[in-house]
């Protein structure tokens, strides 16, 4: 099986995050799992905003490239450190999102107090210490931070975000809701203060 359909639809994807500037030309990756074994997944040095489903890798859990002629992303094995971890998660985002990537790199947190629809989607984010990008370090880091199955969200330190989902257009939201979180939490702390939701609330939305 050759995934076409959905090796066009991940090119898609990642194209309308680069439109939606959550991420640069040669920055961010996503994945998606198309059976237990197999992983699509964006390649390496290619234009984010200009990819097809031509340009999309077919990778196995394990790590062999099934599509040697296709570059896979520097971050393949974070990918695959995370659904290694995590059988409950069929897609990956990573992108670097300029408001939500400063606070990897600040000591203040996003809410996801502040409105319903961002604690719905996101819980609360976790952090993911650094390492350098495209080791095994960062797997580890990565694959740590999000093996609980109630985390949807890690901030990588001094790095980017990335969002896991149980599709890729949940995965997806997930990085724009962050992103808006990310500018709402900035905004209310120079307005000088936010209303947020009490406890009671936000156990409510978890409840859900």
């Amino acid at each position: 099986m050759n995934y076409t359909q959905e090796k066009a639809y991940t090119a898609e994807i990642m194209r309308r995050l680069y439109a939606r500037n959550l991420t640069t030309c040669s920055g961010g990756n996503i994945s998606m799992r198309v059976s237990q074994e197999k992983i699509l997944i964006t390649p390496s040095s290619l234009d984010k905003g200009t990819l097809d489903g031509e340009h999309i890798a077919i990778v196995t859990v394990d790590g062999t490239n099934l599509s040697p002629d296709l570059k896979t992303s520097i971050e393949t094995e974070m990918h695959l450190e995370i659904y290694r971890n995590r059988p409950d998660v069929m897609a990956v985002v990573h992108a670097h999102p300029v408001y939500a990537s400063l606070f990897t790199a600040i000591d203040r947190r996003i809410r996801t107090d502040i409105l319903a629809e961002a604690r719905y989607l996101l819980g609360e984010p976790v952090f993911a210490p650094y390492a350098l990008m495209g080791t095994r370090g960062l797997a580890e880091s990565v694959g740590a931070a999000l093996a609980d199955t109630s985390v949807k969200v890690a901030l990588m330190e001094n790095h980017g975000v990335i969002t896991v989902g149980t599709s890729l257009f949940q995965a997806y939201d997930r990085i724009e809701v962050l992103e808006a979180a990310a500018k709402m939490t900035l905004l209310g702390e120079l307005a000088g203060g936010i209303n947020t939701l009490d406890a009671a609330q936000l156990a409510a939305i978890d409840a859900l």
